[in-house]
């Protein structure tokens, strides 16, 4: 009988704290999700209508003017185009290396094994405000030293570059901590087999990383798309610049339509949203995978 009560006393309050934790989880999730439901709603709202009624009443008017207007004033084709100039080259280049490097420290022992993985897992971690003024002079001393400052200054080139510098590490930290997880007798059966170093890395181990490629894939389109601070240091054109820098274009010289604002605001976020939830499997499993034995 005690041992029951026991029990009960013990399931009554762990269903206390999960009901504390759930609740706790809940308050969270409105806090966040209310600013993105409060730009979606502000966006379908007419500016006079928030001019007469207020911010805070209930719209008389709810329609799409908005966002034609923004995508009309914003010139979104050529945004969109600069940047997948620039995404697109720059997240097969971190994959293609970080998967490279990653091989490399994960498959083969030599002296500076850890102190390779180290060095770039480090780099990653500098924070951006520390280097941006050395990457623009060293841009500039490069520009100048081949005769042409635009060789890396003001060109898509350089924007990649950066980014791929900044976000290789990390890559190379989470391909590498997974190649772990896959068995030595895989390699050691392609090394029989006289496969070459680069067969090794592009036939056998290649095909593995699938998952975690396409969850890096995602993660690191999301974070150069929505870049502003390299694209405002190191190009000096707006009609190079990527698409987040569209939303100034809607910014009035007195008064600022913060509806048409938040309808632009809105049609940026989207692609990214729609990447997530189309890639949404293959980024769970890429993050998973290898997280449990057996």
């Amino acid at each position: 009988m005690t041992t029951i009560v026991r029990d009960k006393k013990y399931r009554d309050k762990q269903k206390r704290k999960d009901n504390f934790i759930s609740v706790f989880i809940g308050f969270f999730a409105i806090v966040w999700i209310f600013p993105i439901l409060w730009t979606i709603w502000t966006s379908l709202r007419p500016y006079n209508d928030i001019i007469s009624y207020g911010v805070f009443s209930w719209p008389r008017h709810l329609n799409l003017d908005n966002y034609f207007n923004a995508f009309r004033q914003m010139g979104l084709t050529r945004y969109f185009l600069n940047t997948l100039y620039v995404t697109v080259p720059a997240v097969l280049l971190t994959l293609f290396l970080g998967s490279l490097i990653a091989f490399v420290v994960s498959r083969y022992s030599f002296k500076f094994n850890l102190s390779l993985l180290l060095l770039f897992t480090a780099g990653n971690m500098l924070p951006i405000v520390l280097t941006y003024i050395p990457v623009f002079w060293l841009y500039i001393k490069i520009g100048d030293l081949f005769g042409n400052r635009s060789l890396l200054y003001n060109n898509y080139l350089g924007i990649v570059l950066v980014h791929v510098a900044f976000q290789v590490g990390f890559a190379t930290f989470v391909l590498s901590s997974y190649m772990k997880t896959v068995p030595k007798e895989i390699s050691e059966s392609a090394i029989v087999d006289g496969a070459s170093v680069f067969r090794h890395y592009w036939n056998v181990m290649l095909p593995l990383l699938r998952p975690p490629l396409a969850a890096l894939g995602v993660l690191m389109s999301c974070w150069i798309y929505n870049d502003f601070f390299w694209a405002l240091i190191l190009m000096s054109q707006d009609s190079k610049r990527p698409v987040t820098s569209a939303l100034r274009q809607l910014q009035g010289e007195y008064v600022t339509d913060f509806n048409l604002l938040a309808a632009g605001a809105v049609i940026v976020a989207a692609p990214t949203v729609i990447l997530f939830f189309v890639l949404r499997k293959q980024f769970v499993s890429g993050l998973t995978l290898g997280s449990t034995k057996g």
